[in-house]
């Protein structure tokens, strides 16, 4: 069951510039190659193993130089607000340029998404403006500190777009950020560039932390704090987990699910507040996901879920807040299913 499948959804948000395949080409029939691991549950395929990403090796391994466009987002109230991303394209003219022109990652082509091979996180997606939204507008979020916990194309776009996001914000009154950015559209990676960045992080006691691999209770494990100690760790904080457009496939449903409510419950069992919120479609129309599904799921096992937005034009979707209750209702409610989150 590794078959192929694209999305061919619509908007100025999505991004596919692949270039088709040539057609009619015969020749004898290539071999099948490895099964590659795979980050989501798929039948036949091993999982990717969760591994964690040193930030300042990630930092040596940017280019020197980065394009960038402005996504516009508008909030319910009128207000427009810009988030910096790379441009797509200049992922791809490194890749070919790491690989000597020899080709282009899958995320890169003619599709959207490859099951168990690229899972679209190169590109833009709607529920990820959603996700932005309801983080600039929920409250809660003013009394909690937000651990980031990154696990997809994390050197391509995440750094960067972390990068883009300081580099444009304290560019005013900061003349080496002012000189990185003399160009439109452009960012230089200069030494003192970066230097500044984890200066920057240091100086404010923020950790990034990276990890990748498959949803598991392996990757739980590798998370846990205990084992990466965090800046300002002796500190009371909480941790808010954030998911957008993670379980549009039925099969990566339940794996999501599991880990993102033991990583909750874990951090609760610390002390720490810890929520969750996730942004998806109503329906993943021709792959089987829906947002009412996971909803379904995280209440059976004893989550309370509350919908803070809903978009009803153009593709149904929504973002959901999930916390855990009260502990000692927690601990009544949710016997039965808590093997399968608290640890």
């Amino acid at each position: 069951m590794s078959t192929n499948f694209s999305f061919s959804f619509a908007g100025d948000d999505i991004e596919d510039e692949g270039e088709p395949n040539p057609a009619g080409a015969v020749g004898r029939p290539a071999q099948p190659p490895p099964r590659p691991a795979s980050a989501f549950p798929v039948v036949g395929k091993p999982l990717l193993p969760p591994t964690a990403h040193s930030l300042k090796q990630m930092l040596s391994q940017l280019p020197s130089k980065i394009a960038y466009n402005l996504l516009d987002v508008y909030l319910d109230d009128g207000e427009k607000i810009q988030l910096p991303r790379r441009e797509l394209w200049d992922v791809r003219v490194q890749l070919m340029a790491e690989d000597g022109g020899a080709g282009t990652e899958p995320g890169l082509g003619n599709h959207d998404v490859k099951t168990g091979v690229y899972e679209g996180g190169f590109k833009s997606w709607e529920s990820s403006v959603d996700l932005v939204k309801a983080l600039l507008s929920a409250d809660f979020l003013t009394d909690v500190d937000v651990a980031l916990r990154i696990i997809e194309v994390l050197q391509l776009v995440t750094l960067p777009n972390f990068i883009l996001c300081w580099a444009l914000h304290h560019r005013t009154g900061t003349p080496m950020l002012a000189s990185a950015l003399f160009s439109e559209g452009e960012l230089e990676l200069t030494p003192k560039v970066l230097r500044a960045f984890e200066e920057f992080l240091s100086a404010r006691n923020i950790s990034l932390s990276f990890f990748s691999g498959a949803w598991s209770t392996e990757f739980v494990d590798l998370v846990n704090p205990d084992r990466i100690p965090l800046a300002g760790d002796d500190l009371k904080h909480g941790t808010v987990i954030l998911g957008a457009e993670t379980i549009y496939s039925p099969f990566s449903l339940g794996a999501f699910t599991q880990t993102i409510f033991s990583l909750m419950a874990q951090e609760r069992a610390r002390g720490h507040a810890a929520e969750a919120l996730v942004a998806a479609k109503r329906l993943y129309f021709g792959v089987g996901g829906s947002l009412d599904d996971f909803v379904a799921k995280a209440r059976e096992l004893g989550v309370q879920v509350v919908q803070l937005s809903e978009e009803t034009k153009g593709v149904n979707r929504g973002v959901v807040h999930c916390s855990l209750p009260p502990r000692q209702l927690y601990a009544t409610q949710s016997d039965a299913s808590a093997s399968g989150v608290a640890r």
